[in-house]
């Protein structure tokens, strides 16, 4: 097999090496895309309550580059059968939060935990792997692999040293493209896919990783609207048919509406607010870590929160020929 080496456990795609805080279509399995956001979850998004055990947990983590702090005291809590997500300006921290809960960037202070590991930093990477993975933002395009070889590659760490047994991995294989929609192009070679279909090729190698958290380093940038809206099906999917625990960065306020049953709003290393989007979108704290005028409304046929930044030309209106 060439092209690609092997992913390495509890990571998909990932550039380990950053310098801050965050750093054309074609043929589908899936329908046409529906006028509405799809993604949108029928019942309400409330908050974490004190019965919910965490399947990944962060506390009270410091993070740093250098010498230079950049996430301070943080807190965040993924639970199976929710989505968290993730929000805030560029360099408030959201990716190395994210980067931290998935051992890619070793906190100063603070934990990590899973519930049978209260020091999740101590197992051995194989065993992390079993339990959690991250599709980072940074991935390879390789060349001469087929589809199925890549989400192959997910099954790393079932896989000893020596040899490559996996009894359970043709299943997981199977499964996790059939979830994805990629099943038709499994034996396409992936430069050949466009970046919606890579991108769901990606998402599933870490499916067929088979681990009850899912990490998603903002998954829909760069793609269109289309594969925007099935990327985030898939996640609101894998939450409430399969009872992932998905912690996901965003950068679309209203994505993160529809999408997430909890919103982590950071600025500048700090959490300002968690809970609910209706807790945590509002105009006056949107306002004031954005650093500019948010206007907050809630959707009548919806439900749910919707955002408008105001810059200057906003109100405009066309003029009459």
């Amino acid at each position: 097999m060439t092209g690609v080496s092997p992913v390495k456990a509890a990571e998909i795609g990932s550039n380990r090496t950053r310098s801050s805080a965050d750093r054309t279509d074609g043929s589908s399995d899936f329908s046409a895309t529906k006028v509405i956001l799809t993604y949108v979850k029928q019942t309400s998004h409330g908050p974490e309550t004190s019965s919910e055990h965490p399947s990944l947990a962060g506390t009270d983590l410091f993070l740093a580059y250098d010498r230079s702090t950049v996430v301070h005291g943080a807190s965040l809590r993924l639970v199976a059968g929710q989505v968290t997500a993730l929000i805030g300006p560029n360099g408030s921290g959201k990716s190395t939060l994210l980067r931290s809960l998935a051992r890619l960037h070793r906190p100063t202070s603070g934990t990590v935990s899973l519930p049978d590991a209260p020091d999740a930093l101590a197992l051995k990477p194989k065993d992390f792997a079993r339990q959690v993975t991250l599709l980072s933002q940074s991935r390879p395009t390789p060349n001469g692999v087929t589809v199925r070889d890549i989400v192959g590659y997910g099954r790393h760490p079932y896989q000893a040293r020596y040899r490559r047994t996996d009894a359970d991995g043709p299943r997981a294989v199977a499964h996790a493209m059939e979830v994805t929609g990629v099943t038709g192009m499994a034996d396409r070679g992936v430069d050949e896919l466009s970046g919606g279909e890579l991108q769901r090729v990606w998402l599933a190698t870490c499916l067929a990783q088979d681990t009850g958290v899912l990490l998603l380093d903002e998954p829909t940038t760069y793609l269109d609207l289309r594969y925007q809206v099935e990327i985030l099906d898939l996640v609101r999917d894998l939450a409430d048919d399969h009872g992932v625990a998905v912690g996901v960065v965003l950068h679309d306020l209203n994505q993160a509406a529809a999408v997430a049953d909890h919103v982590v709003l950071l600025r500048q290393g700090v959490v300002q607010a968690s809970g609910s989007a209706v807790d945590v979108l509002r105009a006056d704290l949107l306002s004031e870590t954005y650093g500019l005028r948010i206007d907050v409304s809630v959707d009548p046929l919806t439900g749910l929160v919707r955002t408008e930044p105001v810059g200057r030309h906003t109100a405009r209106r066309a003029q009459p020929a």
